[in-house]
């Protein structure tokens, strides 16, 4: 049995056209672009954006096992988690950054967030997409402070009912460490 989170259920893609599908990566690929530039840009509140409003943001604490148990190396919903957020608590965290009141990034770190192996599919509600990248997070504070967290996301998609634009409903971060080595986790992924 595993405790991995439930995958959506996909359906085939090939109801999309040719350009349907090179359109849809196309601004699936363009929608992390401009994250990744937020997030280097220190522009929190507008990177919150990105997001639905029934967000969940979830990054679970993993564990080395031997081969014959690796279904159990992932924690499970509702057990310590690196992330386990909503849009409200994001919310709360970025006004925190921009209190003046979190030491951890005080001066504020440079970063720059690359996002690669994009792949999307379509999920089982109509407007909902599921798409997997890799990503490696480059961090620096201070003179000498320097973190590396390397990883792939599970995002499901949907559109924003209003403007039509692809909204980040739900993020699944596993990281490939399974101890941080970083004196802090502050960093978004």
């Amino acid at each position: 049995m595993s405790i991995h989170p439930p995958e959506p259920t996909v359906m085939d893609t090939s109801s999309l056209s040719f350009d349907e599908d090179i359109r849809l990566h196309f601004e699936v690929q363009r929608l992390y672009a401009t994250e990744a530039r937020l997030l280097d840009q220190h522009r929190y509140a507008d990177w919150l954006e990105l997001f639905a409003d029934d967000l969940h943001y979830w990054a679970p604490v993993r564990t080395n096992r031997l081969r014959r148990q690796q279904a159990l190396a992932d924690g499970a919903p509702g057990e310590v988690a690196i992330f386990d957020e909503t849009k409200a608590s994001l919310a709360w965290r970025i006004r925190r950054f921009d209190s003046g009141m979190a030491w951890a990034e005080d001066p504020p770190s440079r970063t720059r967030h690359l996002i690669t192996n994009v792949l999307v599919r379509a999920a089982d509600e109509p407007g909902e997409y599921v798409a997997e990248s890799s990503f490696l997070c480059y961090r620096n504070r201070l003179e000498r402070e320097v973190d590396l967290y390397a990883g792939g996301r599970t995002d499901v998609l949907r559109r924003d009912p209003d403007d039509g634009r692809l909204l980040i409903a739900r993020r699944t971060i596993l990281l490939d460490q399974n101890v941080l080595l970083a004196k802090n986790i502050s960093t978004f992924l």
